[in-house]
């Protein structure tokens, strides 16, 4: 069976390889000095939160194909914010899951008052640079992409730079990828070498994560009976965006759902 992950991680220094030909580290780090925002913590804001919801702006998925290819980004972001979404995430990768910088651009324009994550598969501390020229409140690490070694250096660069960091784990073996420079600890249901979901992931991983890190929920959640049933293992996030962004209206979806958590 095809490593799906191992392919999307190949593609991936490819194409970061070509980004540095055309703009530098130190371009971006000039770039920074432009900067005048002030980050928004995704932790501050999951811990406080009463749903959790983490909202998603994804195109199509290597596993089911295009969920919504003529998304408009700016409607449905700020459509997200008002119907009381926690965080936005927005997809840059564009081969694999049909996302870009421009959406990412246009998504940081469009919201102000909660954190944005920049979801994509980082390798290189390149990436990280990037995420911060482009306005990103907080990263994705995911444990199966990397090392430990750099999955440290990664967030000393993303905590130096004035943004957090959410690590995606999978499996019980992981569970060492977890350091104090993590932000907040996400267990992706998918299995990201195949694609396939299951929800037990989630379960049986949460009480081996220490209570000191915030966890949330990934991939895999359509019901509301589910986020509240793992709020009650202790989750504070849950992050959703097929089961929104299969509808003609996200925002409106993720407004329903929200409402059914609290009824």
């Amino acid at each position: 069976m095809e490593n799906i992950l191992q392919t999307i991680c190949d593609n991936k220094r490819l194409e970061v390889a070509r980004q540095k030909e055309a703009v530098s580290v130190s371009f971006l780090e000039y770039m920074m000095g432009f900067q005048k925002r002030e980050k928004i913590s995704f932790q501050q804001a999951l811990a406080t939160s009463g749903s959790g919801i983490v909202a998603e702006f994804k195109r199509r998925s290597p596993s089911k194909g295009w969920i919504h290819p003529d998304a408009n980004v700016t409607g449905i972001v700020q459509a997200y914010e008002a119907s009381g979404a926690t965080a936005v995430s927005c997809l840059t990768d564009e081969k694999f899951f049909g996302g870009g910088f421009e959406d990412f651009k246009k998504a940081r324009a469009a919201i102000c008052r909660i954190p944005l994550l920049r979801k994509d598969f980082i390798v290189d501390e390149y990436q990280i640079y990037q995420s911060k020229v482009m306005g990103a409140d907080v990263i994705l690490l995911i444990a199966a992409c990397l090392t430990k070694e750099e999955t440290v250096r990664f967030s000393e660069i993303a905590h130096e730079l004035d943004m957090e960091v959410l690590l995606e784990i999978h499996s019980e073996k992981e569970l060492s990828y977890i350091q104090p420079l993590i932000d907040v600890v996400g267990i992706n249901n998918r299995n990201l070498k195949t694609f396939a979901t299951d929800i037990r992931h989630t379960v049986e991983l949460a009480d081996k994560i220490p209570d000191t890190f915030l966890k949330i929920s990934e991939s895999g959640l359509s019901s509301p009976q589910t986020v509240i049933d793992l709020r009650k293992k202790g989750f504070r996030g849950f992050l959703m965006g097929e089961n929104f962004m299969k509808t003609n209206q996200p925002g409106k979806t993720l407004n329903e759902f929200i409402n059914k958590l609290t009824s």
